[in-house]
């Protein structure tokens, strides 16, 4: 059996790239995580999604609706623009990419600025399209233990 390219454009196989990562070993940084989620979109593992997403957000996410982007897509192509790192209790990062993929309207290109914080030794994305219901005085549902407002507020 051939051993595939990482579909993150990395041009590493897959086996020594994201496929830790969709087996449970924690991408050590938010590039790597995002870099991980856009092959697991291409390969159809779906669970990996859900489980990368902020915990506080993974009930809210609808899945059929990933699914169906996922296998009804071909993935042409990713290309991460900057990554930055913003030091703190927890970390937080942003990473800035382009994707690409083919379906059946045809071509399409999607430019975003993705967040990320890190907990418990894993960094998890926060993603914009999954409300929460919390207040300034809540704590932060990344699980930091701060208030939100002191946390992650500026990233929802």
């Amino acid at each position: 059996m051939v051993n595939p390219a990482c579909p993150c454009g990395s041009g590493e196989l897959l086996h020594a790239c994201c496929g830790p990562y969709h087996a449970g070993t924690a991408a050590p940084s938010a590039e790597a995580l995002m870099r991980s989620r856009y092959s697991a979109y291409a390969l159809g593992l779906i669970e990996y999604l859900a489980r990368s997403t902020l915990p506080a957000q993974q009930g809210g996410l609808d899945l059929n609706a990933v699914q169906a982007w996922s296998l009804g897509s071909t993935w042409l192509g990713l290309e991460v623009e900057q990554a930055q790192l913003i030091e703190g209790d927890p970390a937080h990062a942003t990473v800035t990419f382009t994707a690409r993929w083919r379906d059946e309207s045809g071509e399409h290109s999607h430019r975003e600025r993705s967040t990320f914080v890190q907990s418990q030794g894993h960094w998890y994305f926060i993603d914009p399209t999954v409300a929460l219901t919390v207040g300034r005085n809540d704590k932060c549902p990344c699980a930091s233990g701060l208030k939100f407002k002191k946390c992650c507020s500026g990233y929802f």
